[in-house]
């Protein structure tokens, strides 16, 4: 029994550390970030020695959150590269991406404006942006994707995605699928569409 106790413990810390985060990431999303670290930990059913033992700063804990945050956003743009159907795999980015944003509420803005030097965000936004436009690419070359289509358009359609607002999280991501959905209609290759006008020269924010 003894032999077993460790691993117990180990288990029940990780168990704890996935709480206090999920918790974290759903409190940040719908009340920013000046929510106090008790009533994190009281979200979590977890006491705040136990908060504080696993992240003794709210900025510890805020970057853990967002850390995992973008680990989702690589998690999507790397799953539609590897579907073997270049198209599928750009409408599930698009699918996901705008979703992931629609639970998000923000909390990626104010993360990035209150802890600006945290962590290295553009090299992170830049691999995410790399892997749509090869997914693009190969979208094209399938005669799938629209042919004027640039990584910047995306970026615009998260931009105009992030301005939803609804009545409750639920009803959020349902206006944030429909939106996905006209989106990727727009970006659908047709000898009809007419021509879009010229890409902005730099990334949209």
């Amino acid at each position: 029994m003894t032999d077993r106790l460790p691993h117990t413990l180990r288990s029940d810390a990780l168990d704890n550390r996935e709480r206090i985060l999920d918790a974290a990431r759903a409190v940040f999303a719908t009340e920013g970030l000046n929510v106090p670290m008790r009533e994190i930990a009281r979200r979590a059913g977890v006491g705040p020695a136990t908060l504080y033992r696993r992240f003794p700063t709210k900025e510890m804990l805020v970057t853990e959150a967002f850390t995992e945050q973008m680990h989702a956003c690589h998690v999507i743009v790397d799953e539609g590269l590897a579907d073997p159907d270049p198209w599928h795999g750009f409408c599930l980015v698009i699918e996901k991406m705008c979703e992931l944003h629609a639970r998000d509420r923000g909390f990626t803005q104010t993360y990035t404006s209150t802890f600006p030097n945290a962590m290295d965000f553009d090299a992170r936004r830049e691999y995410a942006l790399n892997a749509v436009a090869e997914l693009a690419r190969r979208a094209k070359d399938a005669g799938r994707l629209r042919p004027d289509f640039v990584v910047d358009d995306l970026v615009l359609v998260l931009m105009a995605n992030s301005g939803i607002h609804a009545t409750s999280p639920a009803a959020q991501v349902a206006a944030s699928r429909r939106f996905a959905a006209l989106a990727i209609q727009a970006f659908q290759a047709s000898p009809d569409a007419s021509p879009l006008p010229p890409a902005p020269l730099r990334r949209a924010g």
